[in-house]
């Protein structure tokens, strides 16, 4: 067993380390980003129930590492006002051959509801043992990409989820490499992205069961990767939503670990591979983490309402910022029994 922890920690440590070419791009911004301001896509909601919309610049308030900041723009945006792209993707490296199935099944009946016709342009994207597929095109008609999943054949894997730190490790670099891709791929693309990831999430390396240890040159490495990838999901726009199709028969020990990771490191001492979980971006880009159901379909039409009505708002950030800084992000809405939900954070650039 030592001899495997010690080739397992091998791996780990040339992992973030080898990273595409891609990621190294992440600090640029994107065309329609500012390096002098930071943008918030908002969404407003009740206890229970679809966005809020009709709000105005005077119901909000930002704050930034708990210091009030001018808001310097504000619009009041919904789907068919702003360029929004989804991205629907099928997770056949973390979900497992025998549930694969079943998520492709939802996918279809959410694909198919409302008479094919989709609110938003959607494109198919698959993970696999070799990488990222995405298709090339964006098209609202449900049925043309229903068609276009049911061609989809769920293969054999070459990387196996009970392979132990081997597997864990594989499956890590290929989900990790396929987000950079895509991010890195709508980076130059105008409006907002949506990623819908259905999956259980990729390995979070460390928590319970765990013995690997990490020393301070990895955690170094983690935690600039985290303010890399952070930077480009943020500059990009990209908002993403974990959807885990095994729902409560994921309740295992481990499933809800990355909850300990939702606030994100603000010094390299504090870095973990959990830092860098799925469910974890999610949350942080204002997405949502789903997990406690199987209802796939349901799941994909509540995130997707998301963009129904939300508040694209920005600020300058405070001078005091120093590159690498954590800084936490709070919204609020002076509104009784509503809610905001944003990018909870970000690092400042140079």
């Amino acid at each position: 067993m030592a001899y495997d922890l010690r080739i397992g920690l091998f791996l780990l440590a040339s992992l973030l380390c080898n990273l595409p070419a891609s990621a190294q791009q992440s600090a640029s911004p994107a065309p329609n980003a500012h390096n002098d301001r930071v943008f918030l896509d908002v969404v407003v909601t009740p206890k229970s129930g679809p966005p809020v919309a009709g709000l105005q610049q005077q119901d909000f308030a930002v704050l930034d590492n708990k210091d009030p900041r001018p808001i310097d723009s504000f619009q009041a945006l919904a789907a068919d006002q702003a360029p929004i792209n989804a991205f629907l993707l099928v997770d056949d490296v973390n979900t497992g051959f025998q549930n694969v199935a079943y998520e492709v099944s939802e996918m279809d009946k959410f694909l198919h509801a409302n008479a094919g016709h989709l609110t938003l342009p959607t494109a198919l994207a698959f993970l696999t043992d070799k990488g990222l597929e995405v298709q090339d095109t964006f098209s609202t008609d449900g049925n043309a990409l229903a068609s276009a999943l049911d061609k989809y054949d769920v293969g054999l894997h070459s990387i196996l989820r009970s392979g132990g730190i081997y597997s864990a490790v594989e499956r890590f670099q290929v989900s990790l490499n396929a987000l950079l891709q895509l991010a890195n791929r709508e980076a130059s693309r105008p409006g907002r992205k949506i990623i819908l990831w259905v999956s259980p999430g990729w390995p979070l390396l460390s928590g319970p069961g765990v013995e690997i240890q990490i020393d301070d040159k990895q955690r170094q490495q983690i935690y600039s990767d985290v303010i890399q990838l952070s930077t480009l999901l943020r500059l990009g726009r990209v908002t993403i939503y974990s959807i885990d199709p095994l729902g409560s028969a994921d309740f295992a020990s481990r499933a809800f670990y990355w909850e300990e990771f939702q606030k994100g490191p603000s010094k390299p001492n504090q870095a973990d591979w959990g830092d860098i979980a799925l469910q974890v971006l999610a949350v942080q880009t204002g997405g949502l983490a789903i997990t406690i159901t199987n209802d796939i379909t349901t799941s994909l039409q509540r995130c997707v309402m998301d963009t129904q009505h939300y508040y694209e708002l920005s600020f300058v950030p405070s001078l005091e910022g120093k590159p690498g800084e954590f800084h936490e992000i709070h919204v609020r809405v002076d509104k009784s029994g509503l809610t905001a939900r944003t990018r909870t954070g970000y690092y400042p650039q140079p």
